[in-house]
């Protein structure tokens, strides 16, 4: 009984700090509405700022990551689920696109000229390809009425899209600019974000298979006690 408490405060906690992060990115964005080339990440992208191409994927990217964290948050509630079965598909269809047709082919182009060297351009590919191959996943899965499956693809691929949370916590956390050289650093917090969240993912995939053979015990353990009776 205390374990279930706990883990429910645990997803509670988790939940809020998700939607706090995802508001304080979103006034992150608002400095890029005026659409100037100097201003926040770009000061750091000056070399490529004046490419129409890469500036419209970056501005696709920032305008709709809030979008799939706040809608991927809805997705892993049992309450939400069976109370707004309709709403969860619509929400979850509207991650999936937003992932797969919108944010994977501009973080792609965007991952190209990734700052932190090598380091960053091989982390951030990497994030794409795991972030549309975990979706992906999870599409398929449902569609063969797989839950369990698509249940834990939509956990890893949320993962892959919290990074982008960590990677700012991290950042904010522990870099020092007369400390740190700043591509380095960048670079190596590309991984490390990935590493951490793909890491709590597959915990809590652990955590949900132990917790599934706990209770298709107990029921197996009732019926024994009602035949015995």
């Amino acid at each position: 009984m205390a374990k279930s408490i706990g883990i429910k405060i645990v997803n509670a906690l988790a939940v809020l700090s998700v939607m706090i992060f995802s508001i304080v990115m979103l006034q992150t964005i608002s400095q890029y509405t005026g659409l100037e080339k100097n201003v926040g990440f770009l000061q750091f992208k000056q070399q490529v700022v004046n490419n129409p191409y890469w500036m419209a994927f970056f501005y696709i990217h920032i305008f709709s990551i809030t979008l799939c964290l706040l809608a991927g948050l809805t997705q892993f509630s049992s309450l939400f689920l069976q109370e707004n079965k309709k709403l969860h598909r619509i929400i979850g269809k509207i991650y999936i696109y937003n992932i797969l047709l919108i944010n994977v082919p501009a973080c792609f182009v965007l991952g190209l000229f990734s700052n932190g060297g090598l380091t960053g351009i091989t982390g951030f590919l990497l994030q794409d390809i795991l972030w549309a191959y975990f979706t992906t996943t999870a599409v398929l899965s449902i569609k063969k009425g797989n839950i369990t499956g698509h249940r834990n693809a939509m956990i890893l691929s949320y993962a892959v899209t919290v990074t982008a949370i960590t990677f700012r916590i991290i950042k904010n956390l522990f870099y020092h600019e007369e400390l740190h050289d700043y591509e380095l650093f960048y670079g190596m917090n590309v991984w490390l974000s990935l590493i951490i969240n793909l890491s709590i993912a597959f915990f809590i995939i652990k955590r949900n298979r132990r917790i599934s053979a706990s209770e298709i015990q107990i029921v197996e353990k009732n019926k024994s006690g009602h035949k015995q009776h």
